[in-house]
């Protein structure tokens, strides 16, 4: 029997970090929204805004780990920060979806710069050692009884669908997919899950706008901008295929957590805006029959 459960995450709410910018709303606001809104769980955000202990009936689905995966020595001082989330997981309630721990990379300074698939990523001397640290952080996770997934992700050294390729070519770990950062990388969202099916563990359900991106690039706006001009946009007002999505993981057999996200920025939609875009992002898949 397919197990499948819709969450959405702390970055729909503009909400990435607790040191830049207070959040636009407490913790136990956001989980009574998406409680009120339907959702069965929530990503972890930072570490420090969500209490595992006041998640008002929600699950955790995941929760994002930031990695240097370029650079040895960064990479080795930002273990104890994965170890931290995984700490966190441990003392999640219990869950007939475990949490994933979602590997990201910390970023191409470069592709930051200017999103999408343009810039060149590591080169082919680069992508073992690369490789070889994301593996180390799977198997740091396994070892704490964890199954992590990799998120690509614009602006960083795994942005491409060829990006995506070559580290499944190189590690054994599952892919976090990510429908938005697809769509603006460049990719087929629809066809990368079918071609990587045997190695998708986790979906975030992220609509886009390469139109809002082709301005962004032309003003020389970054990726932060992006987010904050709608790249990513609500559910159904973007070009994601999202039927065919839908359609596509029920072909594919897939279980386990689907999370809506609409990377947002702090200031740029009230709070009672960003509330109303979640709910109506639940009553698409709902429509849908997730």
């Amino acid at each position: 029997m397919r197990l499948r459960k819709v969450a959405n995450a702390p970055v729909s709410f503009g909400v990435f970090g607790l040191a830049d910018v207070p959040p636009p709303l407490s913790a136990d606001e956001m989980v009574h929204a998406l409680s009120e809104a339907g959702y069965d769980g929530i990503d972890l955000g930072p570490i420090g805004y969500l209490s595992m202990d006041r998640l008002g009936g929600l699950l955790l689905a995941g929760g994002w780990a930031d990695l240097r995966y370029d650079d040895a020595g960064e990479f080795k001082r930002g273990v104890p920060a994965l170890e931290a989330t995984l700490d966190v997981f441990d003392a999640a309630p219990a869950s007939p979806l475990p949490p994933r721990p979602t590997l990201g990379c910390s970023g191409s300074p470069e592709r930051f710069a200017r999103p999408g698939g343009s810039v060149p990523g590591l080169t082919a001397s680069e992508w073992p050692a690369y490789a070889a640290r994301v593996q180390e952080a799977v198997n740091r996770c396994r070892d704490r009884g964890f199954e992590p997934a990799f998120h690509h992700h614009l602006g960083t050294y795994v942005e491409t669908p060829q990006d995506v390729e070559r580290l499944l070519e190189l590690t054994d770990v599952q892919l976090c997919l990510d429908t938005g950062h697809l769509l603006l990388a460049g990719g087929d969202p629809v066809e990368a899950l079918r071609a990587w099916a045997d190695r998708v563990g986790h979906v975030h359900v992220k609509d886009g706008d390469t139109a809002i991106l082709a301005h962004a690039l032309s003003d020389g706006a970054d990726l932060h901008e992006l987010m904050g001009r709608g790249g990513f946009a609500p559910l159904g007002e973007g070009e994601l295929d999202l039927p065919a999505v839908v359609r596509t993981l029920d072909e594919i057999g897939y279980s386990g957590w689907i999370v809506i996200e609409q990377d947002t920025l702090p200031g740029r939609r009230t709070v009672a805006e960003i509330i109303a875009d979640q709910a109506a992002n639940r009553r698409k898949l709902e429509e849908l029959g997730l």
